[in-house]
């Protein structure tokens, strides 16, 4: 069956946030995330592995689907509902296979060959960026825009693609106008530790207007 998104789609960042995974999960929860992507660059795994299965804790008891960035071994160990690959990680067939046919399975893309290569491969969802410029990547790539968006958006066909990279309230809406199905969402959300349920609401609305 054909994945279905919701609009907005969070990311945990622990440097930006200052909180743990479990605590941005949290407050995510509170503002109306229904599927957040746990995503740490610099944790050492244990340590990943511990504050990831805090975190899926907290969404099982509120029914809300947690995909763990890049880690397909910690996914599986703690029974996540999916995983969102890189370009560089563990290759989509590989993952597919081990993580089973109902996990949900993501990949970052981030030009329109690469794209059109993923539409071929056994995953959920595509994403596509950066769309804007961002903060939350040390090596994040040229921008692509939204034209580029449009482009990729008749590629890949009916599967689901998640628009990424420096989107914020006052771009959301166009970002979805122009073929994303939904956007991933960092730094507009989590940056302000006190304001993540807030920023969650506030961003559903934008993307609702």
């Amino acid at each position: 069956m054909r994945l279905k998104l919701p609009k907005i789609y969070p990311i945990t960042d622990t440097r930006l946030s200052g909180l743990s995974h479990a605590e941005q999960v949290k407050e995510l929860i509170a503002g109306g995330a229904t599927i957040i992507q746990l995503r740490d660059k610099h944790a050492a795994p244990r340590e990943f592995y511990d504050q990831a299965a805090d975190a899926l804790e907290i969404a099982r008891r509120q029914g809300v689907r947690l995909i763990i960035n890049d880690r397909v071994d910690i996914a599986i160990a703690l029974k996540a509902d999916g995983v969102h690959l890189g370009q560089t990680d563990m290759p989509v067939s590989a993952a597919r296979d081990l993580l089973g046919e109902t996990a949900i399975l993501g990949i970052s893309t981030h030009s329109l060959a690469q794209a059109q290569f993923a539409e071929s491969l056994p995953v959920n969802y595509i994403a596509f960026g950066p769309i804007f410029g961002t903060s939350t990547k040390e090596n994040p790539g040229l921008t692509v825009g939204l034209e580029t968006l449009k482009d990729v958006r008749s590629i890949v066909g009916s599967l689901p693609l998640v628009a990424i990279g420096g989107i914020d309230f006052a771009t959301v809406r166009a970002t979805l106008k122009s073929g994303a199905d939904c956007a991933a969402v960092i730094s507009a959300i989590v940056a302000e530790s006190t304001q993540i349920q807030h920023n969650m609401q506030k961003m559903l609305l934008a993307a609702n207007s």
